[in-house]
């Protein structure tokens, strides 16, 4: 398994600037990836797979489970952030996302602090479909990353990161 405590630190604080963008993740969502997921996660309510029910319902097709996109969002914060960096995970879910759209991350830093906790970096998360459209976002589309010191050269602790869900008090995921 992973060892948390070696995992150094992959963002820097000093060398991250207001307006720095993580890399961007893009995913195709299929009908397989729902089919998948419903299995992966046992939730295996029929409007994330079952055509003929989500139509009856209503809809206009089956739709995307809201922490599969979670995931896809956490992972660009993680693959940006180092693995073991995130100690804190929440998310609002805006809207709806449907078989064929592609879900594309967007990481922004927005701001930096020195606290008492240490070193804070600032960033609005977003998960946009091919139009631009805004799907998930984490409170006011915020982040709060705590960045363990770099001078150090590998800290026995590791890197610490915070996601933290500020505005609307939602029940961060521990992980």
């Amino acid at each position: 398994g992973i060892v948390m405590s070696n995992i150094k630190p992959k963002l820097q604080y000093d060398a991250v600037t207001v307006g720095d963008e993580a890399p961007v993740i893009s995913h195709e969502l299929k009908r397989m990836d729902l089919v998948r997921y419903s299995g992966a996660s046992g939730d295996f309510n029929p409007m994330h797979t079952d055509e003929v029910a989500a139509k009856q319902a209503g809809l206009p097709s089956v739709f995307g489970h809201g922490m599969f996109s979670m995931g896809l969002l956490g992972r660009a914060v993680t693959d940006w952030a180092g693995v073991g960096n995130l100690k804190v995970y929440g998310v609002r879910f805006t809207k709806q996302t449907w078989p064929g759209e592609i879900l594309s991350t967007k990481i922004v830093v927005t701001g930096k602090e020195e606290t008492p906790e240490g070193k804070i970096i600032i960033a609005e998360l977003t998960l946009h479909n091919q139009d631009g459209v805004p799907l998930r976002n984490l409170g006011l589309g915020s982040a709060r990353l705590l960045v363990a010191a770099l001078q150090l050269e590998a800290s026995q602790s590791g890197a610490i990161a915070i996601i933290d869900e500020i505005e609307y008090g939602l029940e961060p995921h521990r992980i």
